[in-house]
């Protein structure tokens, strides 16, 4: 690994600055210049506003795998484009527009359609860019290796939502892909464990406290309830009480002990419904967690301190 690290050969410090406008590494214990006459990569022009970058800018737009020709292709001509052309003119622009967006393998034909789909269910989901982005690499890799054969389109799109989500730890649950697909959450699950186990991608169980931010705004909870429902998932989690449970389950339990406890009642038909789970699974889990932390005295107190202030 030291072979990697720069160092100065007259002292051997590690201790380097890099002098950007003269191009030169100095050591800064020896001043000794161990490279110089770099070349600098960066832009040679500056930009004061948005107007000038536009207009000196020469790169173009950066490479997605959200378009099916990877952002490469050229439009030609826009929509107003047409009334500025004579009559002669303006068969010659339709003919090349028509042959620019006709698509030519099938595999760009099934990518131009399950790109615009992916598109709609992560707008749907309010999915960031990168999770987007993720699933579109997940879905053309499947297609380039012959996975989507024998499956339908859409059932594959959200299985590689749910996979992009879960490794960029953005919690979604099925049942949420499943409504915004129009696909069974079973059939989302199978075509989900086919695609990471044929592609090779490792993907770590949910987190059950990456929920409690978004089952808390939905709750219109205060941030100390929310601190407070990590805590106790945090216990949980030492106890192994998470283990072989449901993430959403537990997840939605732990925030309404932090209710109890914080005096921010919320029935359980609420947490229910907001994490999308039975109200029996969470009286189950939270049973346990009341029975394996010892939360029940602390909940007690609270509530006759809440009884008497009132």
């Amino acid at each position: 690994m030291s072979k990697y690290i720069k160092k100065c050969p007259e002292c051997g410090s590690i201790n380097l600055i890099v002098n950007k406008d003269k191009g030169e590494i100095i050591c800064k214990d020896c001043g000794y210049v161990v490279e110089e006459r770099m070349i600098d990569f960066g832009q040679e022009w500056r930009e004061f506003d948005n107007d000038q970058g536009e207009k000196r800018r020469r790169t173009g737009a950066p490479m997605t795998y959200t378009k099916f020709d990877r952002g490469l292709g050229t439009d030609i001509g826009g929509v107003g484009d047409v009334y500025q052309l004579q009559s002669k003119e303006r068969n010659k622009y339709f003919r090349l527009r028509k042959w620019q967006h006709r698509v030519s393998t099938a595999i760009e034909r099934n990518l131009k359609l399950a790109l615009a789909e992916l598109k709609r269910v992560s707008s749907f989901l309010k999915l960031p860019p990168a999770v987007e982005e993720e699933a579109a690499r997940i879905y053309t890799m499947a297609v380039q290796r012959g996975l989507v054969r024998g499956r339908s389109m859409e059932s594959v799109v959200a299985g590689a939502l749910y996979a992009s989500c879960r490794r960029h730890e953005v919690p979604r649950t099925l049942d949420e892909i499943s409504e915004a697909s129009g696909i069974d959450k079973k059939e989302i699950g199978r075509t989900y464990r086919f695609i990471t186990r044929e592609l090779g991608i490792r993907i770590l169980p949910s987190n059950p406290v990456d929920y409690i931010p978004r089952f808390s705004a939905s709750l219109k909870l205060s941030p100390e309830t929310q601190t407070r429902a990590v805590e106790i998932l945090e216990k949980a989690q030492k106890a192994e009480l998470t283990s072989g449970r449901g993430p959403t389950g537990i997840a939605a339990a732990s925030l309404y002990v932090a209710t109890l406890i914080n005096n921010e009642k919320r029935t359980q038909r609420e947490v229910a419904d907001v994490a999308g789970v039975t109200e029996v699974t969470i009286r189950n889990r939270y049973k346990e967690l009341l029975r394996e932390l010892k939360l029940g005295k602390e909940i007690k107190k609270k509530l006759e301190e809440a009884v008497g202030g009132s």
